[in-house]
Formats: structure tokens, sequence, C-alpha cells
């Protein structure tokens, strides 16, 4: 088949969602962070209502984007430009986005309950609103940059390394910027800035210029070159198409039946200071499963030539739970103590390999269903082909979320510290073995779980084959008779 992309564009297209992810890595679990540990410090509003609010600011939220995701990937499907129907949502997204970011970590002075959780619902669900509006079209842009399907699987592999890359990079901001304010402040001055969130409001920023920069890069040097299609579809209809679609279905309840695989990140910080002992470890924590997870994505890209989307997933789901058994039974064995700190990070890297099945397997999967669904249809919709996997996305982000702000700041019974020049200060034993059950145990469930709906994906093998080349055949006719 013709050759579409080149290395500058492909690059560019990677770069463009490494930026995105650098931004919605850091967003959530630092938000939730400085909800907690900072934003209220010195007020007189109760820990308790803290943590629950926080909870429910993050479903509601939730809620907002899966809204969100098929009202703009309606609207992107109904998008013509110049510059196609995925990048302007790009170029005039990203910089309302930014501001919204910023604001979410500059809490104002307030003393009521309602001023509170008003401030962090406006605020949290603003940034995740303005998020799905550049995220969602930024996803979708792998299905259209070529019509060549392998060049479009390589494609999107390559970029899903620069994403998974980008998700942990927020935590090497952190460490930088820390660095940097202990030198210029000094030990004791840098102390009560952190006690106070300084260093996150700083890392904030600097993720924010990060995803401006590199989204505009990827809007400006790549192109869409997969036609769409000019008949005018209503929302009920785009929505009837999507959702009766069994395969893409199958792929969008990945995201439920795993949601909670994620809490894991919620915690993580926690895990770095008190089982590890040190909040910098959390780059040591995250830094090898992040590595796991780029060795995983080029070993799933091999995986890929040898079988099919569907056994792939599967295998990679088994092994994952497995891992996250075995770093569970490894830590009891140890013990929390610093002898921990090597077994915990190698076991981390094995586990880190995993998610490179997340991030790659189910985006070729939803590339071909939107091909399947062209097939059937004779309608080509990215946008809300997308939206309706991100639909299920936000919700599961929703439950993810707030389970995870239940998890650690409620069952686990973890004590906030109020003291103004503190950041944090000492857990129990149960709250220490809860952290891990958080980090473990509860995930591995819900890896095994997002392989349950694949069972039943069937666009694989004579199939895919078959309609591939349909949609070629198709596409040729059609130029030719634009040419006459």
């Amino acid at each position: 088949m013709k050759k579409y992309l080149n290395t500058k564009e492909i690059i560019a297209y990677g770069i463009g969602l490494f930026g995105m992810a650098l931004l919605t890595g850091w967003m959530p679990d630092y938000a939730s962070t400085y909800f907690k540990d900072f934003a209220f410090k010195g007020t007189n509003l109760s820990p308790d209502f803290i943590s629950g609010a926080i909870t429910t600011v993050m479903f509601v939220a939730g809620i907002i984007g899966a809204v969100m995701e098929i009202i703009v990937g309606f609207r992107v499907d109904r998008t013509k430009s110049k510059w196609g129907k995925i990048r302007p949502w790009i170029i005039y997204g990203i910089v309302p986005l930014s501001i919204a970011s910023v604001l979410v970590f500059f809490a104002p002075k307030v003393s009521s309950e309602f001023s509170a959780i008003a401030w962090m619902m406006v605020t949290y669900c603003l940034y995740t609103a303005l998020a799905v509006c550049v995220e969602s079209p930024a996803g979708c842009f792998g299905s259209v940059i070529t019509p060549n399907p392998k060049e479009r699987g390589d494609a999107i592999s390559i970029a899903s390394i620069f994403k998974s890359v980008g998700q942990s990079g927020g935590m090497v901001v952190l460490l930088v910027v820390g660095l940097i304010l202990k030198a210029v402040m000094g030990d004791e001055r840098f102390e009560t800035a952190e006690a106070s969130g300084l260093d996150l409001q700083v890392s904030t920023f600097v993720c924010v210029a990060g995803a401006l920069i590199f989204l505009f890069i990827m809007a400006f040097n790549t192109k869409e070159r997969v036609p769409y299609t000019q008949e005018k579809v209503s929302i009920r209809e785009s929505i009837r198409i999507v959702f009766t679609n069994k395969n893409l279905l199958m792929v969008a309840l990945i995201k439920l039946a795993g949601f909670g695989r994620g809490v894991y990140s919620t915690v993580s910080l926690y895990i770095a200071i008190y089982l590890l002992g040190d909040k910098d470890l959390k780059l040591g924590l995250l830094l090898p499963m992040g590595i796991g997870t780029a060795v995983g994505m080029l070993f799933v890209k091999s995986l890929l030539k040898k079988f099919d989307t569907k056994r792939t997933f599967i295998i990679c789901c088994v092994y994952g739970a497995s891992m996250l058994a075995i770093l569970f039974a490894v830590t009891k064995v140890v013990g929390f103590s610093s002898a921990l700190v090597i077994p915990f990070l190698i076991i981390n890297f094995f586990v880190g390999l995993q998610h490179g099945n997340t991030n790659i397997t189910p985006n070729v999967m939803i590339a071909d269903c939107i091909d399947e669904i062209e097939y059937n249809t004779g309608k080509r919709q990215e946008g809300l082909c997308y939206a309706g996997i991100g639909l299920f996305a936000k919700i599961a982000a929703a439950f993810t979320k707030s389970l995870g702000a239940f998890l650690v700041f409620t069952w686990s019974g973890y004590v906030a510290s109020t003291d103004a020049n503190i950041a944090y200060v000492e857990q129990s034993a149960d709250t220490l073995d809860k952290f891990l059950m958080i980090y473990t145990i509860i995930p591995a469930v819900f890896v095994i779980g997002q392989a349950i709906p694949i069972f039943f994906y069937d666009l694989v093998g004579n199939k895919k084959e078959h309609i591939t080349a349909e949609l070629m055949k198709r596409r040729g006719e059609s130029e030719a008779i634009a040419a006459k």
C-alpha cells in the first residue's frame, strides 16, 4: 500500500500527544493532593468534609466530561475547515484549557464549606470540560493521519509511546521544580513553601506551558489525509451507529470494566512518602513503571505482528494482574523498610509492561472499528467513535478518581497535616497496609475485569482484512469519479 507519512510528521503527532498527556497526567492526582493537603490548610474546615468534597467533585467532573465527549465528538464530525475537522479544536482550545488548569491550583481563602466546594467544583469541572475539547480530538487524530492501516498502526504505536512518557512527565517536573526552588530559597524557606503547595503551583505552570508548545507543534506539522464523508447525520443517528457496533462497544467496555485499575495513581505519592520514605521517590517509584510501559509498548507492537489484537490484549491482562499480586506479596514479606525500595522498584518495572498493552491495543482496535462502521454505513465518524470511547472513559475516570479519593482519604484512615510548616504527618500501620492494597490488589482485580469484554470482540483475521481491502477499493473508485 502507498506510504503517506514521514518521520517528522510522526514525531510531531507523538509530541502533541506527549504535551496533552503531560497536562492531563498531572492534573487529577495532584489536584486531589492540592485540595486535600494545601488548599484549605489553616481554615476551620473539617478534614472529613474536605475528603468527602473531593470524592464528590471528582465524580461530578467525570460525568461532565462524559457528556462533553459526546457533544465534542458530534461537533468534530461536523467541523469543516481548511485545517480539517480535528486540528481546529486543538488550535483554538489549548489556551482556554491552559488558563482553567492554572486556576485549579490557586484556592482563595475561604471559611465556609459552601465556598470551598463551590470553588473546587467550578474550577475542576471547567478544566475537565475544556480538556475534553482538546484531548478528544487529539486522541482521534491517528485515525485520519493516513488511510494505510499498517502505517496507521505503526504511527499510533509510536505516538502512544510519547503519550505514555508524557503521562509520567509531571513527576519529573515536580522533582526538578523542587530542586530549583530549594537551591534558590534554601532548605528552611523551601520547607515552608512546600507546606503551602508552592511547588505544585509552579509545576502546574510548567506542565501547562509544555502542553501549549507541544500541541501547537502537532497542529501545525501534521495533516489529515483520510477523507471524511459529507453526509449530515443527526446526533441521534450518529449515537445509534456508534453504540450498535458490537466491536466498538466491547472496546468501550474495557474502560468501565477496568475502571479501578487506575486507583494506584491516587495513592502513589503517599506510597513514596510513607512506604519508601521520600516524596521525590514518587519519580523513582513510577519511573521504572514508565520505562516498563515504554518497553511494554515495543513488546506489544511485536506481539501484534504475531497475534491479533484480541489475543494480545487478553494475554497482557493476565500478565499484569499476576505482577501486581507478586508486588503485593513481596512487599508483605520484606516489610515497610529501606530494604523494600530496591525490590519494589524492580517489580514496578515488570508491572509497567502491562500498560504497553492498554496504551496501544485498544487504540488500534478503535481505528479498526471506525473502518468497520464506514464499511457498514458509508459514513466515517472518527469524532463520535472516539467520543463514544471517551464517554465510557470519562465515566470510568469519574468512578476511578472518586473511588481513589475515597480509598485514600477516607477508607485508609489517612490523616492530613494541620501544621502550616509541615506538609505530611505520620500514618498508622493499618493505613500503610491499605495504601499497599490500593496500589496492588485492588487494581489487579480490575485488570482482569477489563479483559472480559474482549472475549466478545471479533474484528480480527479474515474479517478485518476483507473490510480493509473493500474500503481501499471504494476510495479508489471515489477518487476516479472525482477526477472525471
